[in-house]
């Protein structure tokens, strides 16, 4: 969850309008970054707090953040202002092994990413000396709710893309 919540962070500074909100007649863009955490009761609700300023930490600050929020939630610590007032919410459904859903938007966000199941698949590579090759490699989803008020798809495909871009291309041993 954390490398994926960094991801989202940095994405959303090149897709500002994710970061949002509805008001009235209007869209509020966002210049910091409220991340929510969906975090479940065991199947007697869900609670959604806030990683605050999360632009401005890095992974292992977001992993702490992320971890004692959970931990805070499940055993029913948290103050009510830890609970408001996100600008983004993930969904890690894949931890109960789901491997596509569909999340609701916690309005009024404009966005909710779901995480799903990392599961062994057949993918097609490029094989060097070779043009390509079938090999099996663990293979997640990313399925992303959106106010079609705020974006279109195309705008949302591109923050997906980028979400997927820096989770497979960044060098994750400077902050780890």
């Amino acid at each position: 969850m954390p490398f994926i919540a960094r991801a989202v962070v940095d994405a959303l500074a090149d897709f500002p309008h994710m970061n949002a909100s509805l008001g009235d007649n209007e869209l509020i863009v966002h210049r910091y970054v409220d991340l929510g955490i969906a975090v479940d009761l065991d199947y007697q609700g869900l609670l959604v707090p806030v990683v605050r300023d999360a632009e401005g930490k890095r992974l292992r600050a977001l992993s702490r953040e992320i971890n004692d929020l959970a931990t805070r939630t499940r055993s029913r610590q948290l103050a009510p202002d830890e609970i408001s007032g996100g600008t983004f919410t993930i969904s890690n459904n894949g931890s109960a092994g789901s491997v596509l859903t569909m999340p609701i938007i916690n309005q009024p966000q404009v966005a909710i990413l779901s995480t799903d199941a990392i599961s062994k698949k057949p993918v097609v590579i490029e094989v060097p000396g070779f043009s390509e090759s079938i090999a099996i490699h663990p293979v997640g989803n990313l399925a992303m709710a959106w106010d079609h008020r705020a974006f279109d798809g195309a705008y949302a495909a591109g923050f997906l893309s980028r979400v997927k871009q820096i989770l497979e291309t960044r060098d994750w041993s400077s902050e780890v």
